[in-house]
């Protein structure tokens, strides 16, 4: 999609170039500043669900109940995203970055404080408000401030934050909540999330102009609510199984989430403009982005109990056997430049995901004596695949969006990634209650099963990009930059 008229973009000079984008020196801190939270964002939760435990004893409640400090955290994540784009545009991206940050700051301080469950809640509630912010707003600001042709030796950074803390966090959180304290958990977010705040300040730049349209307070009042109720659904799912309740409730916010889609066509100024669905690219992107992100949860949700319940194996062999992953995410990160200009993103995505789906389904021959190496090898090919998946397709949803739709655009990028984090999850422990009943392995292959079946729906849906051709000649620049 490309900006309305002939005049230059919301927050353009008279070149045409973003305010961000005018100031190149500026583009590598706003970088390391956004990889930074997106990273800190990222490991926080995975080391949260780590300290569950060590939290319940704390506070002498039932292990049960500690299960409101996840949940309040990821259902204000849900609520919040769909106000990231108004608010960006509203009172501009930095300002509401910055809040964001020292908001989330402050309220890991009250987190590492707590003396009791409730304050602790009640501190994961403003974490995840504020987290449900950092992550769009930041990918507006930083997609804002360099140029599309930029973007996929870019993406060598930005896509690796997100997709390296769920491999990351469970040994960071393991080594911190068994030798410190699960307060440290929360502690750390604290230098990292100041130091990038003072970094955001001095050298972020704000968009020029600012648009000053109405609240739709209706479509906040069905988005909130449902895309909150369909993340409690989620999770609750996954923690307890699909009864009654949890699917009510799932049912109840899907309603809600519909009804806004179809409240927003209605509306001169919608919360979130949902108009960017028409860019063909956008969602063939972002579909095939769903179905990875879901695949990849189930499959790291599926593997952590196959290896440690199944086979009986110590969370330290567990950490070893998932780390070549995160070298896997690396090593994808330095040559997707060069198989984008080669084969173009449709095919390597197309051909990835299907690797992803084989070493995924590989798992299943995985028995007591399988030797670690092997094990590595193939969460190394499930890395790569994965990453360079992650990088092709958001570097390729976002080559044909102008400036003025990047907000929205960022909003429900990150708003489907969210969810499908959620989903993924929520279906491998779906899987493994539904074949419980068979014993052995068979719960947990049936799970990597269904992680496997994801990743090849998202290679069939990444197929389509390749009978889309580059619509903008942007997007052939970045195609030629990323060989240099």
């Amino acid at each position: 999609m490309s900006d309305a008229g002939g005049a230059p973009p919301r927050g353009a000079d008279k070149n045409g170039r973003g305010a961000e984008e005018a100031a190149p020196r500026g583009r590598l801190i706003v970088c390391v500043v956004y990889v930074t939270v997106v990273f800190m964002v990222g490991m926080d939760t995975t080391i949260v669900n780590l300290a569950l435990p060590a939290i319940a004893r704390k506070f002498a409640v039932p292990a049960a109940a500690t299960g409101a400090v996840d949940v309040a955290y990821l259902v204000s994540v849900a609520v919040c995203i769909p106000l990231s784009g108004w608010l960006s545009d509203r009172f501009g991206a930095k300002r509401v970055f910055l809040a964001a940050l020292a908001a989330f700051t402050a309220a890991s301080v009250l987190c590492g404080v707590s003396g009791g469950l409730g304050t602790l809640v009640a501190a994961r509630v403003v974490q995840g408000s504020a987290g449900g912010l950092l992550t769009p707003v930041g990918l507006t600001l930083l997609y804002l401030a360099y140029p599309p042709e930029d973007r996929i030796r870019l993406a060598r950074a930005i896509v690796l934050p997100g997709a390296l803390a769920p491999t990351l966090g469970p040994v960071v959180g393991g080594l911190l909540v068994e030798h410190l304290s699960w307060r440290w958990g929360f502690a750390i977010n604290v230098p990292v999330g100041a130091a990038a705040l003072v970094a955001g300040a001095l050298a972020l730049a704000g968009p020029a102009e600012r648009v000053r349209r109405c609240f739709d307070l209706r479509g906040f009042l069905l988005i909130a609510p449902g895309a909150g109720l369909v993340m409690y659904a989620l999770n609750a799912g996954a923690a307890h199984g699909w009864g009654p309740a949890q699917t009510g409730l799932g049912v109840l916010g899907a309603a809600l989430v519909v009804a806004f889609a179809l409240a927003g066509r209605r509306t001169a100024h919608p919360l979130v403009d949902l108009t960017v669905f028409r860019d063909a690219t956008f969602r063939a992107a972002g579909s095939a982005m769903v179905f990875l992100v879901a695949g990849f949860m189930a499959a790291g949700y599926a593997f952590t109990l196959l290896f440690q319940q199944g086979l009986g194996a110590s969370p330290s062999h567990a950490g070893l056997a998932v780390f070549p992953k995160a070298v896997g995410l690396i090593c994808a990160s330095q040559v997707a430049g060069r198989l984008q200009r080669r084969f173009g993103a449709g095919r390597v995505v197309t051909a990835c995901m299907l690797g992803a789906a084989a070493a995924i389904a590989a798992t299943d021959l995985i028995g007591a004596g399988t030797p670690l190496w092997a094990i590595g090898a193939l969460h190394f090919a499930m890395g790569f695949c994965v990453g360079q998946s992650s990088i092709q397709l958001q570097v390729t949803a976002f080559a044909t969006i102008g400036k003025a739709a990047t907000a929205a655009a960022s909003t429900l990028y990150n708003a489907q990634r969210q969810m499908a984090s959620a989903l993924g999850v929520s279906m491998a422990a779906g899987v493994l209650a539904a074949a419980h009943s068979a014993g052995g392995l068979v719960p947990y292959r049936a799970a990597m099963g269904a992680a496997a079946g994801c990743a090849v729906i998202a290679a069939l849906l990444a197929f389509r990009l390749t009978k889309i051709g580059p619509p903008v000649p942007a997007a052939a620049a970045a195609v030629r930059a990323a060989g240099s």
